[in-house]
């Protein structure tokens, strides 16, 4: 029996970053740009704690994760579970989210995100895993599309897929706009007729990032600013969905500060103009702890 969507729709909005390492002297200054925060699951597994409870306390919080498996078959593994879970408990997050991929088999960790054939039987694998992750980690559910070189086919339609996900599992998606576009690049679909395929209803929070092009196909390296065609593609984005959240997810080539502020500005833009600017005013804070992940 299916569930009505997840009623994530209606609240503030925020633009953020990504917590990484790198960008922590500056996050801990508590600068005007950044007014939420998604954190790495995996990047808090073995320490940081005390830091992650100072960053709750100042910022809305995102876990994101990596390593969960939703597309593997069998139960989710329980250790990982029960980590991502403390990390939860810690953050108080808005949302939860993860990769809708599989990580390992029953033989192997293969060590980074693989596309699952959007067919029924995966519908229900996934539907299965996420509904027990919502229910371990008491947090609404949000489940990210991914890149892939090679365009894996089954007996459903990828938007249909997406929208089964979402309707069957009670959760939302989190549509990681970089990784559409090069996905629409290397296998030559239009993004914005996949994009209004989706109920924009399901659609809460945004990934993006400046992509790279090297031998003769487009790669999410998470090391560039955000390219003109992937503003436009955001801005398509911002008017058919009622975002609650946009990140931007630097892992590499980290620019200086006031370059991170001024894209941060300018998504901030893009949601006013499609939306109410409700954000709340982040809390004013003292200097983060020294110890910090991630």
């Amino acid at each position: 029996m299916s569930t009505k969507p997840i009623q994530l729709q209606e609240g503030p909005s925020w633009v953020g970053l990504g917590h990484r390492s790198q960008l922590s002297g500056w996050i801990k200054t508590m600068p005007p740009a950044v007014e939420c925060l998604e954190v790495t699951a995996e990047h808090f597994f073995d320490g940081g704690q005390d830091y992650l409870r100072w960053l709750s306390e100042r910022y809305p919080l995102f876990v994101h994760g990596l390593g969960l498996s939703l597309g593997t078959p069998g139960p989710l593994d329980q250790e990982t579970l029960e980590s991502f879970a403390s990390v939860v408990e810690i953050a108080r997050p808005e949302w939860i989210s993860e990769h809708i991929a599989f990580t390992w088999t029953s033989e192997v960790d293969l060590g980074h995100l693989n596309p699952v054939i959007p067919s029924r039987e995966s519908l229900d694998r996934i539907v299965e895993h996420t509904r027990q992750l919502s229910e371990y980690c008491g947090r609404p559910v949000l489940l990210e599309n991914i890149t892939s070189h090679l365009r894996v086919e089954g007996d459903m339609e990828e938007a249909d897929f997406l929208n089964g996900l979402c309707e069957e599992g009670g959760c939302g998606l989190l549509l990681d706009i970089t990784n559409l576009f090069i996905n629409s690049r290397n296998h030559k679909f239009d993004p914005v007729a996949w994009l209004e395929k989706l109920n924009p209803g399901f659609i809460v929070q945004c990934h993006v990032v400046g992509y790279s092009y090297r031998d003769g196909a487009w790669h999410d390296s998470h090391s560039s600013a955000i390219q003109e065609d992937l503003w436009e593609l955001i801005e398509v984005v911002a008017s058919y969905a009622p975002l609650r959240s946009i990140i931007i997810e630097r892992d590499g080539g980290f620019p200086c500060n006031e370059e991170l502020a001024a894209e941060l500005g300018r998504l901030r833009k893009i949601l006013k103009h499609h939306g109410p600017d409700t954000k709340p005013v982040p809390a004013a804070g003292e200097a983060g702890p020294a110890e910090e992940a991630g």
